[in-house]
Order: C-alpha cells, then sequence, then structure tokens
C-alpha cells in the first residue's frame, strides 16, 4: 500500500469512525471523504463499526450509514431516499446482493443521465476502482458508453475543481498545456488520478479526436509512462499511416519518457532524417541511444565511432556519452576509460567506472581511491566494482573507511565492499554499524546479519571461531531465541551467550 493510498484509507476510516461516534458529517462535524479509496474505507469501517455493536443512536439513522449497514434490506431501502451520496451508491452497485444492486444502479443512471458531467468527473476514479470487484464492470462499462457516445460539455460556470477537493488536476497535467478544458474528456485526460487519465485518454483515442501533431504533442509533454504511451503508439501509427510529419516527430522527440523519444528516434527514418540520430547518442535513456546507434547504422554510418568521437572531445564528453560508448566499445577502449578516472566531472567519472566494470577492466589499484571520491556517485560505482574483488583488498583498509568520521557516501561505498567480502570481516562490520547514528546504515547492516540466518545451510562463517561467538551476542537482538540457538549450533558454538545481549 502506498503512502497516498494508506492515507486516503486512514481518512475513510477516520470519518466512519466519527460518524459512529454521533459526532456530525461534514462542516463543523468530521471531515466528509473525499477520495474514491477514501469512500471505500469508509464503507467497510462503518459495517465493522456495526458488527462491533458501537454505533451511537444518533448516527444510526444517518443515510451514510444506513447505505453501509449489514442488512441488505435496510441498504436496499436507503437507496431510495432523495439525493443519497453517490460515492456510496456507486458503491452499492457492486453490492453481493442483487436487489441492492440493481437498485444502486438505477439511482447511478439516474444521476447519470440527469446530469451527466458532475457524475461523470465525480465518480470515475471510484468507479474505475471498484471495476475490480466481482461486480464493479457495470458502471464502469456504463460510464465507458456514455463518454464514447458523447463528451459532455461542461458548463462556464462550473469547475470540477470548486466541488471536489480531490479533483484538482495533477501538477504534471496543470503544465501540459495553458488551454482550460471544457468537456468531461478534457477534464479526466488531466486527471491527478493515474487510473482515470489512461482511461479517459483510451476513450480519446478511440473516439479519434486529434490529429497526428497534437498526438505527438500529449505523448511528448505526458510524465506518466503508461498515459505517455497511450499517446506515442497512436501518434507513431498515424506516422505509419499518413507520412512523416517533421512537428509531430519533433514533439516526440522532445518527450520526457524515454520511450516516446526513442519512438521519435526511429520515426527519423521514414522522414529520412538519419543524420540526426548523432544527436541522441548520449541521451540519458539506454533505450533511446540503441535505438540512435540502430539509426546511425540504418544510414550507412559507424555509431562506435560517433560515440568515441563524443568522449574524445572535452567540449561534449558526458556522463552519458560515455555510457553509451561503453555499451557499443570493446576491450581495447579500456585504456580510453580509464583516461577519464581524473575528469572533473563526477558524472563521467562515473561513468568510466561503470564503463570499465561492463569490458571485464577492472584495475582495483586504479579503483580502490575512489572510494574516497568526493561524488557519491563515482564511489557507489567504485564499490559494485570492488565488491567482484573484494578480497583482494586489504580489510584494516575498508574498515577505516565505515568510521563515523568518514562522508556518508564513503561510509556506504566501503560497507558493500566488506559485506560482498563476507567471512568474519564482514560480520564485524555489520555488526560494528548496528548502532550507528545513520539509519540507513543501520538498517541495511541489520538486514544484512538477519541474511546470514538459513535453516538449510551453516553462516558462511568459520567454526567454533571465539570472535564470531562474541559478534553474534552483540546482535542476538535481531533473531528469536530458537534462530540464534541453531546458528549456534551450526558454527559450533555453544548456546549460552558468553557476552552482553543487544
Amino acid at each position: 500500500m502506498g503512502v497516498e493510498t494508506r492515507r486516503q484509507t486512514e481518512e475513510g476510516r477516520a470519518a466512519a469512525e466519527g460518524l459512529l461516534r454521533g459526532e456530525r458529517l461534514g462542516i463543523g462535524g468530521v471531515h466528509r471523504p473525499d477520495q474514491p479509496v477514501s469512500w471505500i474505507a469508509f464503507d467497510a469501517e462503518i459495517r465493522r463499526g456495526h458488527f462491533r455493536w458501537d454505533v451511537a443512536p444518533r448516527a444510526a439513522d444517518r443515510i451514510e450509514v444506513r447505505l453501509c449497514h449489514p442488512d441488505g434490506r435496510i441498504r436496499e431501502a436507503a437507496l431510495l431516499a432523495p439525493k443519497p451520496p453517490l460515492p456510496l451508491v456507486a458503491i452499492r452497485c457492486t453490492d453481493w446482493a442483487p436487489a441492492v444492486r440493481e437498485r444502486a444502479r438505477q439511482v447511478l443512471a439516474g444521476a447519470l443521465a440527469a446530469d451527466p458531467a458532475r457524475t461523470l468527473i465525480h465518480l470515475t476514479p471510484l468507479v474505475l476502482g471498484l471495476a475490480r470487484r466481482e461486480q464493479g464492470r457495470w458502471a464502469r462499462d456504463l460510464f465507458e458508453k456514455v463518454l464514447g457516445a458523447e463528451d459532455p460539455v461542461l458548463s462556464p460556470w462550473w469547475r470540477p475543481a470548486r466541488d471536489a477537493r480531490w479533483w484538482r488536476p495533477g501538477r504534471d497535467a496543470r503544465t501540459m498545456t495553458g488551454e482550460q478544458p471544457d468537456t468531461v474528456l478534457g477534464w479526466l485526460r488531466r486527471s491527478g488520478d493515474l487510473p482515470t487519465r489512461r482511461f479517459a485518454t483510451r476513450i480519446t483515442l478511440d473516439a479519434g479526436l486529434f490529429g497526428v501533431r497534437e498526438l505527438a504533442r500529449r505523448a511528448g509533454e505526458e510524465r506518466d509512462p503508461a498515459t505517455a504511451r497511450l499517446w506515442a503508439d497512436a501518434a507513431l501509427a498515424a506516422l505509419a499511416g499518413d507520412g512523416p510529419d517533421d512537428e509531430a516527430i519533433d514533439a516526440l522527440l522532445r518527450g520526457h519518457i524515454p520511450m516516446v523519444r526513442a519512438g521519435g528516434v526511429t520515426a527519423l527514418r521514414r522522414a529520412g532524417r538519419h543524420a540526426e540520430a548523432v544527436g541522441h547518442l548520449a541521451d540519458r535513456s539506454g533505450l533511446v541511444r540503441a535505438c540512435a546507434r540502430w539509426l546511425v547504422k540504418q544510414g550507412g554510418g559507424d555509431p562506435y565511432a560517433h560515440c568515441r568521437a563524443l568522449v574524445e572531445d572535452p567540449a561534449r564528453v558526458s556522463g552519458y556519452a560515455v555510457t553509451g560508448f561503453a555499451e557499443c566499445a570493446r576491450r581495447a577502449d579500456a585504456p580510453l576509460l580509464r583516461g577519464l578516472l581524473d575528469h572533473p566531472t563526477g558524472a563521467v567519472r562515473a561513468a568510466a567506472v561503470a564503463g570499465l566494470r561492463a569490458l571485464e577492466a577492472t584495475d582495483v589499484d586504479l579503483l580502490r581511491p575512489l572510494l574516497d571520491d568526493p561524488s557519491a556517485a563515482v564511489a557507489r560505482e567504485a564499490s559494485v566494482s570492488l565488491a567482484e574483488v573484494a578480497a583482494r583488498l586489504p580489510a584494516e583498509w575498508l574498515l577505516e573507511r565505515i568510521a563515523p568520521d568518514r562522508p556518508a557516501h564513503t561510509r556506504r561505498a566501503a560497507y558493500r565492499v566488506l559485506h560482498a567480502r563476507g567471512g568474519v570481516i564482514g560480520l564485524r562490520a555489520s555488526v560494528e554499524l548496528l548502532t550507528d547514528a545513520d539509519p540507513a546504515l543501520r538498517r541495511i547492516a541489520a538486514q544484512r546479519v538477519q541474511s546470514l540466518w538459513s535453516p538449510y545451510r551453516p553462516p558462511a562463517l568459520p567454526l567454533r571461531d571465539p570472535e564470531v561467538a562474541a559478534l553474534l551476542d552483540r546482535c542476538t537482538g535481531l533473531f528469536s531465541e530458537y534462530v540464534m540457538g541453531r546458528m549456534r549450533s551450526q558454527l559450533g558454538i555453544p548456546r549460552t551467550a558468553s557476552g552482553p545481549t543487544g
């Protein structure tokens, strides 16, 4: 459960608990649920409250309580009330009782016919969330049918954000365009709720409302990968059917999502713009770089030569350029990458370390000093490479680098190598960090100590070793008494602790 989902769930439960205690729902009382997940949690909490028999007398007659009552006859009767809360009506459309379900569907269909714009905008996220239930497809199909047949127009004086606090478009959607949407689909496409945005996008594409340039523009500006893919696939299909369009291709090439930019790079071929592929060889995405190398080949060029030229040019070299070069480099290119380990830019140094690792050209003497590099990215990449040859590094030298006076990224990098080294040295480092001031290091160390235990094999530690026994005494708080006893037995250590527990 994500943080936002957990927050919405707690909001719904709090509203239900307050109502069951007899507090008013609305202004001056408990907050009315205003998120899709909140309404679902509200419904479940009201029902649990009834089973606990702790419903306040003045709350029992509330329409919200009756719509969530465990007794199906009470829920069905509550649906006859004037203007029942539509979110709860939508939930009742998935009710297990056929009579309740049919009555709720009549009410929802009536609300949709009377005010389609407001109903669609307020309930679409909830309806999509309920569609996963056994009886949840009905409302989703109804909403899709209405939107597919005719996109309701919004009244100029009404804006959903005023009526529903949760419906303000997300930051990404707001920055997509300065236009003010005037239809329901326009609002749904800008929703901060991602399933809703994708739902509206699919309906829009099925209706064929936009041309290739608008499809490409929306693909380029979209930040949700799934939605961007819908727009991009439609734009590429239109380009394939109608022929190249430079403006549409340029919009794809400016996309936020790698898949969109990759589509733009491949579209350059049919447009006869092979030469532009070189400009994408240092893209931040590996997918885009691979497409650019493919296009360079299609145009008769040599992607390796172009990538090498980027790396050798001080004015154009970058971390992504080095990464792109490493993706097509050969073992003979290792000296060029080693020469970049002293580059003033941390991203270039880090990419050079990763590139040498990909070429299986790790040089321990060159990489050891990089554990102390001021760049966290460089120290991290160096530790990943050195972890493969951890046994060749002096243990005391590594242990010095997890001391509290070292930079945090240096300590994490050195600890990664120490853990890869394993044995007593790795355990000693982990135990030392169990009480460290850095919470991240404490958590990682605890997890790595706990990973020693397996019921099927003994820990990779020497048998009957006094130091191992002393180290285990310092981390007994991480294991149950039974597990610690089993580990000691596996290692030939007496079960009685010889030192303090912690």
